[in-house]
């Protein structure tokens, strides 16, 4: 990024998340949990689904399932496996999340004294854990901000406002951290993720009601990116 393109696009992301808080004040995750191990199985769940699918699962897999051994007993056995397949097999991917959770359940009780990690170095190690969950988790169970959660709402976002050069998640992260004040790092992703779901679809919709199109005229043509 060009000093020129960094000096521009530090002024337009401060208007837009000024406008995004106005717009959305309280924006806050909208997954169910209860303890740190529910939010990082549920974050797992949420790849490829919704959280209200995801929400929908884990009401009934949160009681089936309540403490940590109760996962890794469930990856003891290729019966218990299936089982949880059937559990979560509403979420799609079932088959790949299963082998994640209850390998990175294990790994919470055998390297991790039974807890969750609280550092990002180490909540990387854990199967199915990239950044964008491993920012989620650290953030909302521990208020650990570890980085910018970027996930498709804000990589469309910071596609059709022109806020990085980049579509990869983890260069446009760096991009974010340069760009926003890390007072905003926690806050932004929410904010941007209801913009995305409540307001500015990725299909066509009336950008005239939508006051951050007048931040950045050019985005109203921008719906795919």
């Amino acid at each position: 990024m060009t000093p020129k393109k960094l000096k521009e696009r530090k002024e337009r992301i401060l208007k837009l998340d000024k406008a995004l808080k106005k717009l959305f004040p309280v924006a806050k995750i909208e997954l169910s949990f209860s303890n740190p191990l529910e939010l990082l199985v549920a974050v797992q769940l949420s790849a490829q689904s919704t959280d209200k699918q995801v929400n929908k699962i884990t009401e009934r897999l949160f009681k089936k399932y309540q403490t940590l051994e109760d996962y890794v007993h469930a990856g003891r056995t290729q019966k218990s496996i299936n089982e949880f397949e059937r559990d979560i097999f509403a979420s799609g991917f079932y088959r790949n999340k299963t082998k994640n959770i209850l390998a990175a359940c294990k790994m919470i009780k055998t390297e991790f004294c039974g807890e969750v990690p609280k550092t990002i170095e180490e909540m990387l190690r854990l199967p199915g854990v990239a950044r964008k969950t491993a920012t989620v988790v650290l953030k909302e169970a521990y208020g650990v901000v570890a980085g910018i959660t970027v996930d498709t709402h804000v990589i469309r976002f910071v596609q059709r406002y022109d806020l990085s050069d980049y579509k990869d998640a983890v260069w446009i992260e760096k991009d974010l951290m340069q760009l926003l004040p890390k007072k905003e790092w926690g806050h932004f992703t929410h904010r941007v993720i209801h913009y995305g779901r409540y307001l500015a679809p990725a299909r066509t919709y009336d950008t005239t009601k939508d006051p951050l199109i007048k931040i950045y005229p050019k985005a109203a043509k921008r719906f795919r990116t």
